[in-house]
């Protein structure tokens, strides 16, 4: 299915900054950067819980914030795009 995950992190602090970084190396073990803090994750129901476990013990909940949309596995109509950077296939090759 492929889940997008949002976020947004405080970086008014150093420890702030840190979390950002974390909480992108999480994201981009799971899926591909569509822009700045947003990633298409492909994933099965069991790493999705996983992802979202990760990057809720990484956040400061009084300061940060996580989305997580589940597209599903019918996707592709689910998805319109407009514009620069030119999409990619989410079942294809992530090469980390």
């Amino acid at each position: 299915m492929l889940m997008l995950i949002t976020y947004d992190v405080d970086t008014t602090t150093a420890a702030g900054r840190k979390r950002l970084r974390l909480v992108a190396r999480q994201c981009v073990n799971y899926g591909q950067r569509v822009q700045n803090s947003v990633f298409e994750c492909n994933v099965d129901a069991a790493t999705a819980r996983i992802v979202k476990a990760k990057l809720a013990d990484i956040i400061d909940p009084e300061k940060d914030s996580l989305r997580f949309y589940n597209l599903g596995n019918s996707y592709q109509r689910r998805v319109d795009h407009i514009g620069a950077k030119p999409g990619y296939d989410p079942e294809g090759l992530l090469m980390v």
